[in-house]
């Protein structure tokens, strides 16, 4: 007989994460655990009606940078705010550990430019009682949050480690050098981490354009590095790589991937100046796993970009020497202001100055920019951006763009689509999430608090693919459920979660599928120092559970705190039919 259980919830259509079609049945809960699903006549001390509710497991977010914000914070939304119930951190190939306390500034202006976090937020939030990432695994392990967390160790820190200003400068590893970063990387994945990760984009750069450590780190460097995590029993990879030439470039992510032994990722979107390389990447992927080299590409439900506007960290008159000289006043100085008509007429005239920001030519590309409605939408054509509505109206897209960012008090956002949006529809889009060589994530939670929150893509998949969008382009809703949770579960090498089956973990989701909205972005000042960031809510979460707590309810979080930090690999748990009876 079961003994009496903790939660069980009730004649929900559970769609258990393996691919299968919703079913009715009951979910039990004890002890963190699932413990039955189907009839469940036993009581519990907290009954849930799931009936007209979907319940699925909770989501594993494979690509997120809260690595500071789990030092300072115990909620790791927006994540949780979506379904995720356990986030991957570490990504790209920067965080803070290991770091020395002379590197500190450095690995600050680095996640300044990287991730748009700014340096305030880090110097007031960052307690930096670490040195080695051991010692930093022990801090965040020493918390408590509103999900679990799963670190991979940083290539840009450990580099700036071994080998301080000489990393910053590009200089090439030395032998001694190698050899330390391998030590390192043993003992990381001995103490925790699942892997590392790295990048060689251009466009990761520090606050003061100096490109990311990493971007031209010898093959032999990162080949040390893999062996490092191999005689620790061996990790995962994930890098970013522009791909501004797939052919030359993807062959040395093979050879990583054949050196560990383990699944290499890596970014895949559509992008404007190379559109096709995605399906040549795909190509390339579906190789390598023919060939028996685990190679998935991390992919984007839908357009990805940033947000501009008089709240976030940009907008097309950023650079206007007139705009400049009243950036700092609060928002509503600033809109009473630009709704002078002499300031509208001045601004409208001015030519943007220089600036000392890097590369922002992007906020003039009106043909990529689209009003932000709420609920948030991203099915807009070509003939809805900013470019196309000024053609139609003969007026300047300055002119749209200023009148349509003081809408609403000044808090109205217009979305620049940068991938996944080149042809004006999310064909692409559909396609990388549906191959089955690719992984959903790209979320970036804990970064780009000022321009980026595509955090939520949990809930765009369910509310857009599988509900909202034309018969031809929807999705199965199970599918998608599968993707969110087991495969990237599986993947990441956590066999105990992503699943609705006895044995496995309590991570869990009730979702009212019927009325699931996602909310339009908006600011909060809940940062160290009052620093800035967007959020975004979503409606039609009833309850999502972590370790068999309800730590949101109705889309509010209630307080608990059972997420931890995981430790290394999780096997498939034995799963064990266990009796009930009344």
């Amino acid at each position: 007989m079961m003994d009496r259980l903790d939660l069980v919830i009730r004649g929900g259509t559970v769609f258990d994460g393996s691919g299968a079609e919703g079913r009715l049945a009951d979910v039990g809960i004890r002890d963190g655990m699932i413990v039955a699903v189907g009839q469940v006549p036993v009581a519990a001390l907290e009954e849930i009606d799931a009936t007209g509710k979907i319940v699925t497991p909770g989501f594993v977010d494979i690509h997120t940078h809260y690595d500071g914000q789990v030092t300072w914070e115990h909620r790791l939304s927006p994540s949780s705010q979506h379904g995720v119930t356990t986030v991957v951190m570490g990504n790209c190939g920067v965080g803070f550990a290991p770091c020395r306390a002379d590197d500190r500034d450095r690995l600050v202006a680095l996640m300044e430019g990287v991730e748009d976090i700014p340096e305030v937020v880090m110097t007031e939030g960052l307690p930096w009682n670490w040195e080695t990432f051991p010692e930093y695994l022990d801090v965040v392990g020493g918390r408590k949050y509103d999900m679990d967390v799963v670190t991979q160790i940083p290539h840009s820190c450990l580099r700036v480690y071994v080998m301080g200003q000489r990393a910053i400068d590009g200089e090439d590893a030395t032998a001694e050098d190698l050899a330390q970063m391998k030590r390192i990387a043993t003992e990381a994945i001995k103490m925790g981490a699942i892997g590392f990760a790295t990048s060689r984009s251009l466009f990761h750069r520090d606050k003061n354009g100096v490109a990311i450590p990493t971007k031209d780190a010898a093959e032999r460097e990162l080949m040390a590095i893999i062996d490092g995590m191999n005689e620790a029993g061996g990790g995962l990879v994930e890098a970013l790589i522009d791909f501004e030439d797939v052919e030359a470039e993807f062959p040395l992510l093979r050879r990583m991937a054949e050196r560990s032994g383990k699944l290499l990722t890596f970014t895949v979107t559509q992008i404007a100046h190379a559109p096709d390389a995605w399906k040549r990447c795909l190509v390339l992927i579906e190789e390598a796993n023919r060939d028996g080299v685990s190679i998935k590409g991390q992919v984007m439900g839908r357009p990805m970009g940033m947000f501009v506007g008089l709240t976030v960290t940009f907008n097309p008159f950023s650079l206007h020497p007139s705009y400049q000289e009243i950036a700092q006043l609060p928002l509503a100085e600033r809109v009473a202001i630009l709704r002078q008509p002499e300031m509208r007429e001045r601004l409208l005239a001015e030519p943007p100055g220089k600036g000392h920001y890097r590369r922002l030519d992007f906020l003039y590309h009106f043909d990529c920019m689209y009003r932000v409605d709420d609920p948030v939408r991203f099915d807009q054509t070509l003939d809805d951006s900013i470019g196309a509505i000024a053609r139609r109206e003969g007026r300047s897209p300055f002119e749209v763009a200023y009148d349509m960012m003081l809408e609403e008090d000044g808090t109205r956002m217009i979305h620049l689509r940068t991938a996944n949006f080149v042809d004006g529809n999310m064909d692409a889009a559909r396609a990388l999430v549906t191959h089955p060589d690719t992984l959903l994530g790209l979320g970036d939670g804990g970064a780009h608090y000022g321009m980026i929150c595509d955090a939520g893509y949990p809930s765009f998949m369910l509310a857009y693919w599988t509900r909202d969008c034309d018969d031809a382009g929807r999705i199965e809703l199970s599918s998608v459920i599968k993707a969110l949770s087991q495969d990237n579960a599986e993947a990441m090498g956590l066999r105990d979660r992503g699943r609705i089956a006895t044995g496995y973990r309590a991570d869990l989701n009730v979702i009212d599928h019927a009325k699931l909205k996602v909310r339009r972005p908006h600011i909060v000042f809940d940062l160290p120092a009052g620093g800035r960031r967007l959020l975004q809510d979503a409606e039609g979460f009833e309850l999502t559970i972590v370790g068999g707590e309800i730590t949101y309810r109705d889309g509010r979080p209630t307080g608990a705190l059972p997420g931890q930090l995981v430790r290394g690999f999780r096997a498939v748990p034995a799963r064990q039919e266990a009796p009930v009876s009344p």
